[in-house]
């Protein structure tokens, strides 16, 4: 399967490899290259990322909670054990996990993002939006359902972010920003995703 994937910006295109994690600026899209047009977007000045004030962040089950903690050790070491050019690559082939599986309700896409969360906050290590959301997929899975996980690009500045949807699309837990984001990579693939979660009831 191609790994490479073009988002088209209005100014630049952003070519990244997922397989080798590598993302560079190009003037146009590579041969090959699976291509994602985002030609439409609104600049951000960072109002929409950056919180005023801390908010507390809303809280999972125990048992979702007690379920995140071997998730979240597993997902450190897919990230650290083996050589570092492969980190990205490894991590994106754990939140690919469960693409066989049955669509996660919303309930269970909201409870797994916020386990992961809690549960983040212990990890010593650098644990950005690639590994939570890997994280929340990997759980999906291990309770017997697709994770919806999303790996995309925005641009004015251009920037990558992952993260989880329901079954309607709507991003789980996620700031209103995560809108302006282009979709490169899901379980499916490059690009968006091809077949789509499948409705469920709540």
């Amino acid at each position: 399967m191609n790994a490479t994937v073009a988002v088209v910006l209005p100014y630049a295109c952003v070519v990244v490899n997922y397989r080798t994690g590598r993302t560079e600026l190009h003037p146009a899209p590579p041969e090959g290259a699976v291509v994602v047009n985002h030609l439409t977007e609104a600049p951000s000045w960072g109002t929409i990322e950056v919180a005023a004030a801390l908010t507390p962040l809303p809280e999972a089950s125990w048992a979702w909670k007690v379920a995140a903690l071997p998730v979240l050790l597993t997902t450190a070491a897919v990230a650290h054990v083996g050589p570092r050019s492969g980190r990205f690559h490894r991590l994106v082939r754990l939140a690919c996990t469960g693409r066989s599986l049955p669509p996660a309700s919303t309930a269970q896409t909201q409870a797994a993002v916020r386990a992961v969360r809690w549960a983040s906050r212990m990890m010593p290590a650098r644990w950005a939006c690639l590994e939570q959301s890997a994280a929340a997929a990997a759980l999906l899975a291990a309770t017997g359902v697709r994770g919806e996980w999303r790996h995309g690009i925005a641009g004015d500045p251009v920037r990558l972010h992952a993260w989880i949807v329901d079954p309607h699309e709507r991003p789980v837990e996620e700031p209103q920003d995560t809108a302006l984001y282009a979709v490169a990579y899901t379980p499916d693939g490059p690009g968006p995703a091809r077949r789509g979660p499948r409705r469920r009831t709540p």
